[in-house]
């Protein structure tokens, strides 16, 4: 993962367009306080929420300490089941390996189930570099695929669009893909779900390859586990001759006790469900059950090195729940595609810069893309303490240095000074009391700071001032009046 993704400027820049888009505000706005309203509810439900959070950081922080012993683990089960395990450093690799099994197989199209690890890599990009077609079966990733879109979400990649858009893509779209949608095709639900149904199906009944990610993989058996809602997925893993599931390696657990904490606490906290319709688990191959062949693709790209930072490897906890996106100020006005990267939002702002280093424009620009207000700790499922990663992602920012960030190393310097001497103190702020009607609204030189943000009115008194005024006569009463007192007995 290097670079940045499609081309996208930097945070300030994509969310300041963003911002004055009111369709998509409106959209993301309505998306986002009804999914988070409805996983309150399903969370309370659960006296023990608190105890199953604190259980999955302690099983995700074992696992991490351990990767290296569970990921051996993992590829000796898999391949006792019938499996074989690949091992990608990047996605150059990952691509490679991909595209080289689909072509030893014959065929040139393939089916996918939702997968962010495939998104990570740009597989569908590669593979059709190669002559194969990668068709997107999940619903919203069929939207954005047809519509020449990009995923705005972790859970909802389609969120940015509401029901008419979604018509209008079928409408003029579908045709090129495949079948086409019904004539007199409406923006009612049904409607769109038996046209996306419709169209899908043939290809589920033709593809002899498909692609997966995976939620979960369970070291001690090799299964692997894929949570969904809507069958496709299922569709996906069963009826293809060969499966090729490429995941990233922090997805491991150690064994089916500790799946059974996620089980509870992903689909609550991702679609305010106390079950997920559709939890798909296979493992290896079987003669008369499902693909004939099975590939375990291990995709590095960056953990390894993530996982080496004491403070910013809590990420690789993270579950794919998309719980901090719904409920933070920042993406609910920005949207997904300002974060430039398949993973937005909080865990987008701490993730993709670790993945892909700070050295590029929006990957250093991504950790100071929050208010740091928290609402997303409050509601991992894992307990990962964003606001803490973004404030440690912004000191590497600033230390690897550029102009901006030097004059604020100088200025704090200068106004460090200044604050060890009162007299210079108290005289600045005389000096700025009786000039302010002067005062600019913005500083030149620091509109990365005032561009959204206007100077305080400065106010006709400094507080030393009105502290000298006004507390030395409160002290001299309270003193005079103890005086009364001690004189008269009482």
């Amino acid at each position: 993962m290097s670079g940045t993704y499609l081309g996208m400027p930097a945070f300030p820049v994509a969310a300041k367009e963003a911002v004055g888009n009111e369709t998509l505000r409106g959209n993301l706005r309505h998306a986002t306080h009804t999914i988070r309203d409805k996983r309150a509810k399903a969370v309370a439900e659960l006296d023990d929420w608190a105890r199953l959070r604190e259980a999955g950081k302690r099983i995700k922080d074992h696992t991490l300490r351990h990767l290296d012993r569970y990921l051996v683990r993992l590829e000796e089960s898999v391949t006792a089941a019938g499996g074989v395990v690949h091992w990608a450093a990047d996605a150059a690799e990952a691509n490679r390996i991909v595209a080289d099994l689909v072509k030893a197989t014959g065929e040139t199209e393939v089916v996918k189930v939702k997968s962010m690890a495939t998104q990570e890599i740009g597989l569908n990009e590669a593979l059709e570099a190669e002559g194969i077609c990668a068709y997107e079966t999940d619903l919203a990733e069929l939207i954005v695929q047809l519509g020449d879109d990009r995923p705005s979400h972790i859970l909802v990649p389609a969120i940015h669009r509401n029901r008419g858009e979604i018509r209008d893509i079928f409408r003029d779209r579908m045709a090129a893909w495949g079948r086409a949608a019904p004539d007199g095709l409406s923006d009612t639900p049904g409607e769109l779900a038996e046209a996306a149904r419709l169209h899908l199906r043939e290809k589920f009944l033709r593809a002899k390859v498909g692609v997966s990610g995976a939620n979960f993989m369970v070291a001690e058996t090799g299964t692997l586990v894929v949570f969904e809602s809507e069958g496709n997925g299922r569709m996906c893993l069963t009826l293809p001759e060969t499966l090729i599931s490429v995941v990233g390696i922090e997805k491991v657990v150690p064994s089916w006790r500790d799946l059974e904490v996620f089980l509870q606490t992903l689909p609550r906290s991702s679609t305010a469900e106390r079950m997920n319709p559709y939890t798909s688990m296979w493992t290896g191959t079987h003669d008369t059950d499902g693909p004939r062949a099975f590939h375990l693709v291990l995709l590095d790209n960056g953990r390894t090195d993530t996982l080496a930072d004491e403070v910013g490897r809590q990420a690789l906890r993270c579950i794919r729940c998309s719980a901090c996106l719904n409920v933070c100020p920042v993406y609910e006005r920005a949207g997904g595609h300002a974060y430039g990267s398949v993973y937005p939002g909080p865990i987008g702002a701490i993730l993709s810069p670790q993945l892909r280093g700070t050295q590029s424009e929006i990957d250093a620009s991504l950790p100071y893309a929050s208010s740091l207000c928290g609402a997303c700790y409050d509601v991992c499922p894992v307990a990962i303490d964003i606001p803490e990663v973004l404030v440690h992602l912004r000191e590497r920012v600033v230390d690897q240095g550029g102009r901006g960030h030097r004059l604020e190393k100088a200025a704090m310097k200068a106004a460090g000074w200044v604050f060890d001497h009162p007299r210079v103190m108290g005289l600045g702020e005389r000096a700025a009391s009786k000039t302010r009607k002067l005062h600019p609204s913005k500083l030149p030189g620091t509109g990365a700071w005032t561009d959204a943000r206007d100077l305080p009115e400065m106010p006709a008194e400094s507080f030393r001032d009105w502290w000298k005024k006004n507390r030395t006569n409160d002290r001299t009463d309270e003193n005079k009046t103890h005086d009364d007192r001690k004189d008269s007995g009482t």
